[in-house]
């Protein structure tokens, strides 16, 4: 693999967090979670014979892409306008990254800007694997147990070894994530909120690898989330 493309996913409106901003434009420690997630992966060079993160593109909505210039306009190779939803937003940045590169020769890592707390470890254990690997998703053991349920009844207990907790950024030959959607785009009924679960239901002979994540890399969904967010970088901080 030639070139490994980080895309980070700044496009959503941050309806369900309640705030003024978009969520990706909120500030943790005097830093937008943009900000923090552009770091991480500029931190990520090619090391010791090993490939690093090439290049970073942006997903932003059009309104927010001058104060995203702003903020990060010197860390990215490009800010670009995404979709009405999530996947809408991969497509466009697959897309922009086909045009000027082999899709069989670049790797994809996907994150999502809500995830604020990426570590250089996992960003580079992703870019490893990819090596390897054709798809790739980052996730940790489930410590509780889950329930299946359907009208409040509970239909199934799955074995909890057997169950990971999702994560990003999730990582991709070029080739293999943008025809997995291409084929999950002339499917209506199928709405992702992943972009694993696009290649096990549209490319199910491509098998995807288990990347470590952290329990620290959590998803900034509601308010109390920042403050969550601010303690774990406290404890880093010991």
């Amino acid at each position: 693999m030639k070139r490994v493309v980080a895309v980070v996913l700044g496009g959503g409106t941050g309806t369900r967090f309640g705030a003024a901003l978009p969520k990706q434009l909120l500030t943790l420690r005097g830093k937008t979670l943009v900000e923090h997630c552009v770091a991480a992966f500029g931190c990520v060079p090619p090391a010791g014979g090993a490939a690093g993160v090439d290049e970073i593109v942006l997903v932003m909505p059009p309104a927010y892409h001058e104060e995203a210039r702003l903020l990060v306009g010197g860390q990215v190779s490009a800010i670009i306008a995404g979709g009405v939803t999530r996947p809408d937003s991969v497509r466009c940045a697959l897309a922009y990254i086909a045009a000027r590169h082999d899709p069989a020769e670049t790797g994809v890592l996907i994150h999502d800007a809500a995830r604020p707390l990426v570590t250089r470890q996992i960003i580079a254990g992703c870019v490893a694997a990819l090596g390897e690997h054709d798809a790739i998703g980052t996730a940790v053991p489930a410590s509780d147990t889950i329930l299946a349920v359907a009208d409040n009844v509970v239909t199934h207990v799955p074995p909890r070894e057997t169950l990971y907790r999702a994560q990003t950024p999730q990582g991709f030959r070029l080739a293999v994530i943008a025809e997995a959607h291409r084929l999950a785009a002339a499917d209506p009924d199928f709405v992702p909120t992943d972009d694993c679960s696009v290649v096990l239901r549209y490319l199910p002979g491509v098998p995807v690898r288990i990347v470590a994540g952290s329990e620290s890399n959590i998803k900034v969904t509601y308010p109390g989330d920042l403050a969550v967010a601010e303690a774990l970088l406290s404890l880093a901080d010991g």
